[in-house]
């Protein structure tokens, strides 16, 4: 994992060796709430070691979907409240079982007991009208995908959306009217932000870019024609894409 970088004011990103998943964390103060933090063992400690070096205390921990990479959780980041949307919260408990073993056998038993430990968010779960954390939630990725929305810093982390490396992942659901609909939902915060991070990939200054290549791609695929996305050429990503190709055959069946 490399260390924490500014991506915007108060906003640190560190990106795992694994799937470049990202992990933030939004400081106030000496405070900090941790989004999705990943991946491997050495690196969840390395991201509380970095959390530590820059004096700050982790005062909660947000999820935005219940996928196992973005589940996980140390104890030295602290007994806190873990955020999520409900049908998130509702996902990580009733699939724990095999959440967990997609971690592998080898998963630290420590960090395996703090794995997926979630709570529904409250409306307003900061509590600081000057300066919220706002879940913009949808289906588009996963049931109850949430992306989080920063208003007073142009900032939008987006989940598993909106990746440069990442070809759109309308998996889970199976269906892609679901994920332009998520996508819609999101279009809105996207305009105003300035900064957008997603799960996978790396930060950008010009997330309505981020928006129009998903666009793009997806309407080339109902359109069908075959799209020219360079991200097609990205690992594991060829079978991702052929698999969005069949999901457009049944959206244009109707």
């Amino acid at each position: 994992m490399r260390e924490l970088r500014e991506v915007a004011d108060g906003v640190l990103v560190a990106t795992s060796r694994r799937y470049a998943t990202t992990s933030t964390v939004v400081v106030s103060g000496d405070q900090a709430v941790l989004v999705d933090p990943a991946w491997d063992p050495d690196e969840l400690d390395a991201l509380a070691d970095a959390v530590q070096a820059r004096g700050l205390t982790i005062e909660a921990g947000m999820a935005t979907h219940a996928h196992h990479d973005h589940l996980l959780w140390h104890p030295r980041f602290g007994d806190v409240p873990r955020w999520a949307s409900p049908r998130t919260v509702q996902l990580a408990s009733e699939h724990r079982a095999e959440l967990l073993a997609a971690l592998g056998p080898d998963w630290p038993a420590e960090l395996g007991e703090v794995f997926g430990r979630l709570s529904v968010a409250e409306p307003d779960p900061f509590g600081n009208a000057d300066d919220p954390i706002m879940l913009v939630t949808h289906d588009g990725h996963a049931p109850g995908h949430s992306a989080l929305w920063l208003p007073a810093r142009g900032v939008l982390l987006a989940g598993d959306m909106l990746s440069d490396l990442e070809l759109p992942l309308p998996h889970d659901p199976d269906d892609l009217a679901t994920y332009l609909a998520g996508l819609e939902v999101l279009a809105p915060y996207v305009s105003r932000a300035k900064v957008l991070v997603p799960g996978h990939g790396t930060a950008t200054n010009r997330p309505a870019a981020r928006l129009e290549a998903d666009r793009r791609y997806l309407d080339a695929l109902i359109a069908g024609v075959e799209p020219a996305d360079e991200r097609c050429a990205n690992p594991g990503m060829a079978e991702v894409h052929q698999r969005n190709v069949q999901l457009a055959l049944r959206y244009r069946a109707g």
